[in-house]
């Protein structure tokens, strides 16, 4: 009994004289090391979308992209370049051989504003005849040019006095299935007209651009491949009574 009296003793003393601190059981790690929190660092941003088959600034638009050759209609868009979407083959597609007594020479370009074709003359009688689109009125325009050069799936760079009309028409846009002057454009001398293509086949056989000739792609192509640079172009404000009668009249074959 004195044994366990000097036991108790012995603990109650070091109790005592310990450091006065404890653990709490919450406290406790028994051994397990906690993992190091990571930083937590900006949020990737997803990369955008890439457009489907890069087609075009206007993809889900209508056919005519908005614009006309030189300006008819303009677009709510404001950005200095745009692309003209795709560039596909284009196959040449032959109008009708008409009767077209003439003196101008084989190889020349008639153009009869009135009647909206344009005839390319192949011998004193007869001639090529393609629907055409001419200028609206106030923009029509008659004379004599050359073909300065040709140029496939062209750019378009709007005059600063048509952006100021139409303050939505961008200052440059790539050529392409999208572009107002289509597949093709014949350049006449030093001028800012041209024949050319189009994205608005609706627009042939009207008075719509502001003094350009536009043809359906195919028409524009299959002229291309005759009419080489210093091709001479006679802009008319119409034909002759009995030439128009005669090109009325039918084809040759």
């Amino acid at each position: 009994m004195k044994c366990m009296s000097i036991l108790a003793a012995a603990i109650l003393s070091c109790a005592i004289t310990a450091p006065a601190y404890a653990v709490h059981p919450f406290e406790q790690t028994y051994g397990y090391v906690a993992p190091k929190k990571l930083k937590r660092g900006t949020a990737r941003a997803e990369p955008a979308p890439t457009p489907l088959f890069g087609m075009g600034w206007d993809w889900g638009r209508p056919q005519n992209g908005g614009y006309d050759d030189d300006d008819d209609r303009s677009s709510s868009s404001t950005a200095d370049t745009l692309t003209g979407g795709g560039r596909p083959h284009i196959a040449a597609a032959a109008p009708p051989k008409v009767s077209f007594p003439n003196s101008y020479g084989a190889g020349s370009i008639i153009i009869d504003t009135a009647g909206r074709h344009l005839y390319y003359v192949l011998s004193s009688t007869t001639a090529y005849r393609y629907p055409i689109a001419v200028g609206k009125q106030g923009f029509a325009w008659s004379g004599v040019e050359k073909i300065s050069r040709k140029v496939a799936w062209p750019d378009w760079y709007p005059p600063a006095e048509m952006r100021a009309r139409k303050p939505g028409l961008p200052v440059h846009m790539a050529g392409g299935i999208r572009n107002p002057l289509g597949a093709m454009a014949l350049y006449l001398g030093n001028t800012l007209y041209r024949i050319h293509g189009t994205n608005d086949v609706n627009s042939i056989g009207t008075a719509t651009s502001s003094g350009c000739i536009r043809m359906t792609n195919g028409n524009v192509t299959h002229l291309a491949s005759l009419a080489g640079v210093g091709t001479t172009v006679y802009v008319l404000k119409r034909l002759p009574a009995g030439a128009a009668r005669v090109a009325k009249a039918g084809n040759e074959g």
